[in-house]
C-alpha cells in the first residue's frame, strides 16, 4: 500500500500536466468544430437567400455570426413584407433544400463535449491537493510506529513536502490556464448555440407561413 501510495504522489504532476495537455486539445478540437459549424450555417443561408432583392453581404473581416444574423433578417424581412411575393416563391423553392442540409443544426454533442470540457476545469485544484495528500499518506505509511517514530516520520514527511507541493502548484496552473481558455471561447460557442436556435426559428416560420399561403393559393 506504501508503495502505491509513493508511486500516485510521484506521477500526481505529471499526470496532472498530461490530462491538461488533453484538455486544451479538447478545446481545439471544439474551437474548429465550431468554425466548422457556423461556415457550414453561414454557406447554407448563403444559397438559401441567394437571387433575393435584397440579400445582405457583410465584408470580409465581419464574424460568420454576424453574417448569419444578416442573412436570417433578410429571410424574416421577406416574410413580413406583402409586396415581397417573388422573394417568399423563392424562399419556398429552396426550403426542402435547406432541410436535407440541417445536420449542422445537431447541437447535443458539441453542447456536452464542451459542458464537459468547461465543468472539469474545477478538478485540477481538487486533484492538486490529492496528490499532495498522497505523498503525506505515504510518509505515514512509511512509519506506521508509535511515538518514538514520531520525529522521524515528521522528517519524512517534509522532505517529501517539497516535492508534493508541486502537485498542487500544477493544478492550480492548469486551472487558471483552461479558465483563460475557456473565457475566450465562451463568447463565440454561445453565439453559435443562438445562431442555431435562431435558424431553427426562422425554419420553422418559413415552413409554417409559406405552406400554409402555399394551401390558401391552392385553394383559392
Amino acid at each position: 500500500m506504501n508503495e502505491l501510495l509513493q508511486y500516485l504522489s510521484t506521477l500526481s504532476t505529471l499526470i496532472i500536466a498530461l490530462t491538461c495537455a488533453v484538455h486544451l486539445f479538447v478545446f481545439l478540437v471544439l474551437w474548429i468544430w465550431s468554425r466548422r459549424d457556423l461556415k457550414k450555417i453561414a454557406s447554407a443561408l448563403f444559397d438559401f437567400t441567394r437571387g433575393m432583392s435584397h440579400q445582405s453581404l457583410l465584408d470580409s473581416t465581419a464574424h460568420l455570426s454576424d453574417q448569419i444574423d444578416a442573412f436570417l433578417s433578410d429571410v424574416n424581412e421577406a416574410l413580413d413584407e406583402d409586396d415581397r411575393k417573388a422573394d417568399r416563391g423563392i424562399l419556398l423553392q429552396r426550403m426542402r433544400v435547406l432541410d436535407e442540409k440541417r445536420r449542422y443544426l445537431n447541437s447535443m454533442m458539441f453542447e456536452t463535449v464542451y459542458n464537459m470540457a468547461r465543468t472539469m476545469i474545477e478538478a485540477y485544484p481538487l486533484a492538486g491537493v490529492l496528490g499532495t495528500i498522497l505523498a503525506i499518506g505515504a510518509a505515514l505509511q512509511a512509519n506506521p510506529g508509535g511515538a518514538g517514530e514520531s520525529t522521524a516520520t515528521v522528517g519524512l514527511i517534509l522532505g517529501r513536502f517539497g516535492d508534493a507541493i508541486w502537485s498542487t502548484a500544477a493544478g492550480l496552473i492548469a486551472a487558471m490556464l483552461l479558465m483563460f481558455i475557456n473565457s475566450c471561447l465562451e463568447t463565440p460557442f454561445g453565439r453559435l448555440s443562438e445562431n442555431r436556435r435562431h435558424v431553427r426559428e426562422t425554419v420553422a416560420r418559413v415552413k409554417r407561413e409559406l405552406a400554409f399561403a402555399e394551401q390558401a393559393e391552392e385553394i383559392a
